[in-house]
């Protein structure tokens, strides 16, 4: 599916959310700064955006973006050589749960609207953790629901109706962004996706709501050799 829509991808991305995804994924990307990175693994990495963001926000890092679709990857990697951006940034092919590195690789790692389309949460979430380094954080974003009137009311309207019609018309795929609001509606955020993350292993976890709680950007550390 994400194949299919990969050349409308960053369009439809600025479109729906008026362009305020960009500014989610900065600030979600600032979130890094106090264990200043020097490899950050970019999951999810889509068409590059994000590992594109770390990597002028973090100009001492290597960044490792990793993603199922290969379309996209073609597509982020033509964005890398545009920026001169090529020999920072590596993308591969590689599946969120069965991530190809060892253990305790990476300083950070990001993942920005990726988590939700995990055919298995926890495996993937164990699997940023495995790869993490003792006192590494993790910074996920991705959207929620708001619950104040009338935003929550608005939010479903648009989500629900609005957003598969721009589908259907920009991207000829009225499927893929039917499955956008359903796989928000079926994932687990804020309390419950903190406590999820707590579960697994994350350390000081916390949910910050951004835009009336449209979306969440949830941080979590990985144990230091010292702590219980």
């Amino acid at each position: 599916m994400f194949n299919e829509i990969a050349g409308r991808y960053d369009l439809l991305n600025r479109l729906l959310s008026a362009g305020i995804d960009v500014q989610w994924r900065k600030k979600a990307i600032r979130l890094l700064a106090d264990v200043q990175p020097q490899r950050i693994l970019d999951v999810a990495t889509g068409t590059a955006d994000v590992a594109l963001l770390l990597a002028r926000n973090y100009p001492q890092a290597q960044i490792i973006g990793v993603d199922i679709a290969a379309q996209m990857l073609e597509l982020g990697r033509q964005k890398l050589i545009q920026a001169g951006l090529q020999d920072r940034i590596r993308l591969q092919l590689a599946d969120a749960e069965t991530l190809p590195f060892p253990d305790n690789s990476f300083d950070a790692v990001m993942v920005a609207f990726g988590v939700r389309n995990f055919e298995n949460l926890n495996t993937g979430l164990k699997e940023m953790l495995r790869v993490l380094k003792p006192g590494g954080k993790a910074v996920i974003l991705e959207f929620s629901y708001p619950n104040s009137f009338p935003i929550k009311q608005l939010y479903h309207l648009y989500f629900r109706y609005i957003t598969p019609i721009i589908g259907k018309w920009l991207a000829h795929h009225r499927e893929a962004y039917q499955y956008l609001p359903e796989s928000v509606s079926a994932f687990p955020y804020g309390q419950q996706m903190v406590d999820r993350l707590t579960e697994i292993g994350y350390q000081q976890v916390t949910c910050r709501k951004y835009s009336f709680g449209i979306c969440s950007v949830y941080c979590g550390y990985k144990n230091t050799p010292h702590s219980s």
